[in-house]
């Protein structure tokens, strides 16, 4: 796409958006139909595959490469040369195959079925934004559409692909679902923690003195790991598995326990690490072994800052309510983007509800709605970025 010499007229842009629902719904419902799972490479692929056709179609000729990292398929976009706008989707959803019935359903002006909401809508309002800006004669900066395929499962494989996008860009605009109207300004960062007790087994009823008891000696440490918790400052610390034992009758020689952690800075997480380093058992024979750690940075909201004013005067110049910016628990790839000094944006997808829940859906008409927000704050991050 060339460079825009004039400034983009939005409620236009919109209108062309919104006569073109039947098209976004068309693409939705294909995208939807093709089942993803975190894990289904060779469904994955299908998707991605789809996805480029798409943009063949919608945006002419195009520089698409599909690729790999660890045997998880992406596909990349690239529209002109140079640091620009980085747009963030991801392909996989939570969604077993054939677990969601039906598969793609329209009632009432919404659709459901498996990702529609998280986040298949947006990777359609990614794509329906980029043909509109192409047919207002391109957008004044560069712009980069990455769709990965691990994000349900904390992005192992595609983490370093992500960051290396995002330290070329200017900005980050991740289309993960939307929390009602409202954008995404700042996301927890997440973390989880295996603790592992070990005992020492002995018969539990002949001589239950000789063994030492992995079970009770875990169990005195929950409540101290849920204390860690810090309500005031954001930071959860949540005990969700605990396992132990294998036998009735014998004492048992290990326990485990999972733990859930989300902070709003990189300081709590910190603090959280250390302190769950620190607890030790009280019997003096049994082993504490604490593994694990924080696997997606905080979203802090000064890294969205610069980017949610632009929205929300895009969202003015569209006639709309005024755009709320909101914090949320959940983490996404914009983590991983704000932790590196990019300032990113997040929530910028579908309007919807009971993401990875029975009944997920999205609101057919917010494709374009959102569509035109987007494409607004690309125009208007390059017409910022311009000398």
């Amino acid at each position: 796409m060339s460079p825009r010499s004039e400034p983009l007229a939005l409620p236009n842009l919109q209108r062309w958006l919104e006569q073109r629902q039947a098209l976004w719904t068309e693409i939705l419902e294909e995208l939807v139909r093709i089942e993803s799972p975190s894990g289904d490479a060779a469904a994955l692929q299908r998707c991605a595959e789809t996805v480029a056709d798409w943009i063949q179609r919608l945006l002419g000729p195009s520089q698409v490469e599909l690729g790999s990292e660890q045997g998880v398929p992406h596909l990349t976009l690239r529209s002109g040369d140079g640091a620009g706008v980085l747009l963030l989707a991801h392909l996989d959803t939570v969604w077993s195959v054939g677990s969601f019935r039906p598969l793609f359903e329209i009632q009432g002006g919404r659709a459901s079925g498996p990702g529609v909401f998280d986040m298949k809508g947006g990777v359609v309002i990614a794509l329906a934004a980029l043909a509109a800006l192409r047919e207002a004669g391109g957008q004044s900066l560069p712009v980069t559409l990455l769709c990965t395929g691990d994000e349900e499962v904390g992005s192992p494989a595609s983490r370093s692909l992500i960051e290396r996008e995002a330290t070329r860009s200017t900005a980050v605009l991740v289309l993960e679902a939307a929390s009602g109207q409202a954008v995404k300004v700042a996301r927890k960062g997440v973390g989880g923690y295996n603790l592992r007790l070990l005992g020492r087994a002995a018969h539990a009823g002949l001589e239950p003195e000789r063994g030492v008891n992995a079970v009770v000696e875990l169990s005195g440490l929950v409540a101290g790991v849920a204390a860690i918790a810090s309500p005031e400052r954001g930071t959860t610390v949540t005990p969700t598995v605990f396992r132990g034992g294998e036998r009735t009758n014998v004492v048992p020689a290990e326990a485990v326990l999972e733990v859930d952690v989300r902070f709003a800075t990189a300081a709590e997480a910190d603090r959280v690490d250390r302190e769950l380093q620190q607890l030790s058992p009280a019997h003096p024979e049994a082993v504490l072994e604490v593994r694990g750690g924080a696997n997606r940075p905080p979203l802090e909201r000064s890294a969205s800052t610069s980017l949610f004013q632009i929205a929300a005067q895009v969202a003015t110049d569209l006639g709309w309510p005024p755009l709320e910016g909101i914090a949320v628990g959940g983490g996404s790839d914009g983590n991983f983007t704000a932790a590196l000094g990019v300032p990113t944006l997040d929530g910028l997808g579908a309007v919807g509800g009971n993401a990875h829940a029975a009944g997920e859906w999205v609101e057919l008409a917010s494709l374009a709605s959102r569509a035109a927000l987007v494409a607004g704050c690309i125009e208007r991050i390059g017409g910022e970025s311009s000398p």
